[in-house]
C-alpha cells in the first residue's frame, strides 16, 4: 500500500521534540495568545522575509480578516482566480465584496497576469493570487498592475510555504501574504491554523486587534471583531515543524524530479511545467489526463492512493449558483477541473516508492491508450 498522505511518518520523525513542545505547553498552564505564539510569529515572519507576522484560527480567517483590515467590503471587487480551492472566493464573499474570477495561464495552474489587466475596473480594489499546488504564482506581473492600478494584493500561500520567486520567498512578494497551517500543508499544525504575513505595522496592528475580539485591552473592544487565534500549542508544535521546513520541500522536490525523470514520454500524461523563475515547494504533484478515472481506479487496485485537487471549479459549485455562471464560462478552469490528478507526494514518499508508482501508471497509460 503506498498512501496518498503519509501523516503518521511526520510525528515519527520528530517525535522528541513535539512532545517536548506538547510538555511546555502544558506545564505553562498558558493556552492562548502566549509565548509560543509570539515566538512562532518572529520566526515565522523571519522565514518569510517580512516584518509582521500574526497568527489566526486557521487560513480562510487570514484571507478575509486580511480583506477587512483593509476595509475591503460591499461594492467592491477582489479578482480571484477561477481554477483554486473555493477557500480563496468564500473569504472574499465573507467580506461582503463580490469575486472576479480570472482564468489561468494556457501552460500552468495559476491565475494569469494578462487576464487580471483586462478585469480591472473601477470598482476593483485587490487582487488574490493563489500559488496553487506549491507553484508560486508570477508576482512580479501581479505586483506591476497592482502597483499601476492603486491596488491590494494578498497572496494565498496555503499549499506553497518556502516557494520563492526569483529567489525571494511566497508571503513576501504582495501586501500580505494568508497562510494555512492545516495539517497537510507543507508547513501544519495538528489541527486548523493560520496566519497573516505583512511588512504594514497597521495592518499587522488591526489584524492583533480584529482576531481577539476587537480588543487589544481586556473587556475594552474598539471594533467588531473576531474569535480567530492561533493556540499555543498549535503555535509550539508549528516551531518545531518549521525548523524541518526547507529540508521536507527538499525531499519534495526530489520526489518530484524523480516523478517527473519516471513519467516522461507518456501519451496521454501531462505533466507539470515549472517557469525558470519560480522555485516551487511540491504541496502535491499534479498530472492531467483525459483518462483520469481509469487510471485512478488502475491505481487503487494497486493500492496506490490519489486525489483530485479539484473536481469542481468555484463557479460551479452551488454554493456560487446565484452568480449564474454557466458550464463553459471558466473553460480553462472547467478542463483542469476534468482533467488533474494528484499522485503521491510529501517528504516521506520514498523513491522507490516513485518508481512503483509511475510503472502503475505507465502500465495503466500504455494498456488503455492501445484499446
Amino acid at each position: 500500500m503506498i498512501p496518498f498522505l503519509d501523516m503518521k511518518s511526520v510525528y515519527t520523525e520528530l517525535k522528541p521534540e513535539l512532545d517536548a513542545a506538547y510538555a511546555r505547553v502544558m506545564e505553562s498552564g498558558w493556552f492562548v495568545l502566549g509565548k509560543e505564539v509570539e515566538a512562532f510569529e518572529q520566526e515565522y515572519a523571519a522565514f518569510c522575509g517580512t516584518r509582521h507576522c500574526v497568527g489566526l484560527g486557521n487560513g480562510l480567517e487570514a484571507l478575509e480578516l486580511t480583506l477587512r483590515a483593509w476595509n475591503i467590503g460591499p461594492g467592491d471587487e477582489v479578482i480571484v482566480p477561477s481554477n483554486t480551492y473555493i477557500a480563496t472566493w468564500l473569504a472574499v464573499t465573507a467580506s461582503g465584496a463580490t469575486v472576479v474570477p480570472v482564468e489561468p495561464t494556457p501552460a500552468g495552474p495559476n491565475i494569469d497576469p494578462d487576464r487580471i489587466a483586462a478585469a480591472i475596473t473601477p470598482r476593483t480594489r485587490a487582487i488574490m493570487p493563489v500559488h496553487l499546488y506549491g507553484e508560486p504564482a508570477d508576482m512580479d506581473a501581479v505586483m506591476r498592475l497592482a502597483d499601476k492600478h492603486g491596488l491590494k494584493v494578498v497572496e494565498d500561500v496555503a499549499q506553497a510555504q518556502g516557494a520563492k520567486v526569483r529567489g525571494r520567498r511566497t508571503g513576501s512578494l504582495g501586501h500580505a501574504g494568508a497562510h494555512s497551517f492545516f495539517p497537510t500543508k507543507n508547513i501544519g499544525a495538528f489541527g486548523d491554523g493560520g496566519a497573516v504575513t505583512t511588512d504594514d505595522a497597521a495592518v499587522a496592528d488591526r489584524l492583533r486587534t480584529m482576531r481577539n475580539y476587537g480588543s487589544k485591552v481586556k473587556y475594552v473592544n474598539i471594533e467588531r471583531g473576531y474569535n480567530s487565534r492561533l493556540d499555543e500549542l498549535h503555535a509550539a508544535f508549528l516551531r518545531v515543524r518549521l525548523r524541518k521546513l526547507d529540508e521536507w520541500n527538499e525531499r519534495r522536490r526530489a520526489v518530484a524530479a524523480r516523478y517527473a525523470d519516471r513519467l516522461a514520454g507518456i501519451a496521454g500524461l501531462g505533466l507539470p511545467r515549472v517557469p525558470q523563475w519560480a522555485e516551487p515547494v511540491w504541496h502535491l504533484y499534479v498530472v492531467r489526463t483525459p483518462r483520469r478515472t481509469g487510471l485512478m481506479e488502475a491505481l487503487n487496485a494497486e493500492g496506490i492512493g490519489s486525489l483530485i485537487h479539484y473536481p469542481i471549479p468555484p463557479h460551479r459549485q452551488q454554493a456560487y449558483a446565484d452568480l449564474g455562471l454557466p458550464e463553459g464560462a471558466y473553460p480553462l478552469a472547467e478542463d483542469l477541473a476534468n482533467t488533474v490528478l494528484s499522485l503521491p507526494m510529501g517528504p516521506h514518499v520514498a523513491l522507490d516508492s516513485v518508481d512503483e508508482i509511475a510503472a502503475a501508471v505507465r502500465r495503466y497509460m500504455l494498456r488503455s491508450g492501445a484499446e
